[in-house]
């Protein structure tokens, strides 16, 4: 058996003064696999996942991914490595939004040369790239991704925090609460998308949501109090 892509050991995280919101024993994420996670608001899920993504540092434990322990990188070399593998679609999308829609997807590519090596080689071009995800995703139109990426609605901001993640094929996806702003329709699009494109880039994906309908698809699915002892109440 590989190496996990993600492998936590130990790791415990505290706000400061506060008492600890993570305390997970182990666990690990393979190559390809698909995973959801569910957890009541304040459960301590997006920390988890700013932790995953080398956002933040554990207060103690390891946090391996593609074998790199995250807490022994400075800051700049985290950012660097967690653009290079990770593709995160965050709750609040935080697109730039003075940025076009298109250049919103493409910016990965600018920090990240083994990203768009991959978009290259797999589309022709960045921006065929970002135009195939966005298709994909319903944004076909060449108006509608040349606007102010604030100009959109919050679904349409949602697709476009999606594809930028996407983009590049990185070996992470995670995906807090991604489909909290679509409808029906939109939201079996995206999905579909998602899969699709975390198969063809034999990417692991780390998935966060309260829409329990979803578990059923994921290859593994799981709450956060089963990982954290933090969350759970402890003898006397």
């Amino acid at each position: 058996m590989g190496q996990p892509l993600i492998e936590l050991q130990d790791l415990v995280f505290a706000w400061p003064g506060q008492a600890p919101l993570l305390d997970v024993p182990a666990f690990q994420l393979d190559a390809g696999e698909a995973v959801f996670l569910k957890g009541p608001s304040g459960s301590g899920k997006t920390t988890l996942l700013g932790l995953l993504g080398g956002v933040t540092v554990p207060e103690r434990g390891h946090i391996r991914l593609l074998g790199q322990d995250l807490a022994g990188l400075g800051q700049g070399a985290r950012d660097r490595f967690r653009v290079d593998h990770t593709g995160y679609i965050f709750q609040q999308f935080n697109l730039l939004p003075f940025l076009s829609v298109r250049e919103n997807v493409e910016l990965p590519c600018r920090f990240s040369a083994s990203r768009k090596t991959r978009a290259e080689q797999r589309h022709g071009s960045v921006a065929q790239a970002a135009q195939t995800l966005l298709a994909h995703l319903g944004l076909d139109d060449s108006a509608l991704q040349a606007r102010r990426a604030d100009s959109l609605s919050i679904g349409q901001q949602q697709r476009v925090a999606a594809a930028r993640a996407l983009i590049g094929q990185p070996e992470l996806v995670i995906a807090d609460e991604p489909t909290s702003a679509l409808d029906a329709d939109t939201r079996e699009a995206f999905i579909s998308l998602l899969f699709a494109e975390c198969r063809a880039a034999g990417a692991s994906l780390l998935f966060v949501s309260h829409d329990q309908s979803l578990a059923p698809l994921f290859d593994r699915h799981l709450s956060l109090a089963e990982l954290n002892r933090a969350a759970k109440p402890r003898e006397v």
